[in-house]
């Protein structure tokens, strides 16, 4: 994408990727992500905030060479991972006056990733400051909202906050600033529940002092700026909560049909209790899907039958994702059919040792469901909605 101003003298230079399909080999991508970096040009320094991952380096390239960009004095580096660091090499082989800024933790990263000597950096402390002359650079160390390195720079003049992989989403757009509300909002939660939901606490904290600094503009790493700070900021304060919503996930894998009938039958029990449940099949849902479902959730549901005697492989994996990223979920339920043994709810709880839920009763069937077996599901149906009115009225 080309380069494009977002206030006087601040640029997007970064780049779009339309048609990646996974992050981290593993999280999926329905609308493609950008890698953003922002130029900063002072009355006597320039910065750049960010570079792209390297297979974008051309398009970075060709962003500084359109600005007429003929020094560069810092790269500041907020993030060590590549798709953040990746061409800072190439920036300082077309600048190699410039110095890269950061904290002591990500120049050893950095130095670790990208083969760099420590004669390269200009290592800076929390809440220091670099003048560019008439524009002053802030930073905000930020550890554990995604990684120990991370940190925000903060414009002090624009009042914009390079807030990083904090309020990002991966989506690949041609808007500059946060448009389609209902897209952004979307993409942008399903980055937070698969990236920043594990780490809810320090979202948080990280906020509160973002409160402190009377932000105008918030130009993350990945998807568009915000330039209506409050609606991220807002979103991410529901998310981040301990408040959970009247909503049941129930997360089912069947072989021969027996555990998608009990898996149906309570989803239907559960409307009739006004309860919201959403059902997805393990088979063909991704991780994206499941995760955004853990951020409201209030209750959650694993549907397995035996596969040998422990879960089906699906629905442990599910509950590993689960674990990993640490939903504020209250309880869990667990149903199932087996043949001659199970092990279900001991090896399905054990993969959740990360999780503070209570788990109600489960409900398990030898065999196909029979009536008795629907009587013990409208039983778990009611224990749940019993739960809920309790927290929901």
């Amino acid at each position: 994408m080309p380069a494009r101003k977002i206030r006087e003298n601040v640029f997007a230079v970064g780049a779009n990727d339309w048609h990646r399909k996974f992050f981290d080999a593993f999280i999926p991508l329905p609308h493609g992500t950008s890698y953003n970096a922002y130029l900063v040009r002072g009355s006597e320094k320039t910065a750049l905030i960010d570079t792209v991952e390297p297979e974008k380096w051309d398009e970075l390239k060709s962003n500084l060479e359109e600005l007429h960009l003929e020094r560069l004095d810092y790269i500041i580096s907020n993030h060590a991972e590549q798709d953040h660091s990746g061409s800072i090499p190439e920036v300082l082989k077309m600048f190699p006056e410039a110095k890269v800024v950061t904290n002591a933790k990500c120049k050893g990263i950095l130095m670790d990733l990208l083969d760099m000597s420590e004669e390269a950096f200009l290592e800076i402390k929390d809440k220091e400051t670099l003048s560019l002359g008439d524009k002053n650079l802030q930073f905000l160390l930020a550890p554990w909202v995604h990684w120990p390195e991370t940190m925000f720079t903060f414009l002090q003049e624009d009042r914009i906050l390079f807030s990083c992989d904090l309020f990002g989403s991966h989506l690949a757009t041609s808007d500059l600033f946060a448009r389609d509300e209902r897209l952004v909002y979307q993409e942008a939660k399903r980055y937070y529940a698969q990236i920043m939901m594990p780490y809810a606490k320090n979202v948080v904290k990280y906020i509160q002092t973002i409160d402190t600094l009377n932000v105008e503009m918030i130009a993350t790493s990945h998807g568009p700026v915000y330039d209506k700070p409050d609606f991220i900021l807002d979103a991410y304060r529901d998310w981040s909560s301990e408040e959970t919503k009247n909503c049941v996930a129930v997360f089912y894998i069947s072989m021969h049909g027996s555990t998608e009938k009990m898996a149906n039958y309570l989803v239907e029990a559960l409307m009739k209790r006004d309860i919201s449940v959403k059902p997805y099949n393990l088979l063909q849902a991704n991780q994206g899907e499941i995760a955004i479902s853990l951020v409201d959730a209030t209750t959650l549901v694993f549907a397995s039958p035996a596969f040998l005697v422990g879960p089906h492989p699906n629905a442990l994996c599910a509950a590993h994702l689960v674990n990993f990223l640490k939903p504020k979920a209250k309880y869990v339920g667990i149903i199932g059919s087996y043949g001659w043994g199970n092990k279900l709810v001991d090896q399905l709880t054990g993969f959740l040792p990360a999780l503070k839920v209570e788990v109600i009763p489960p409900v398990l069937a030898k065999g196909v469901p029979k009536a008795e077996t629907y009587r013990e599901l409208d039983n778990l149906a009611e224990e749940i909605a019993k739960r809920h009115r309790e927290m929901f009225g």
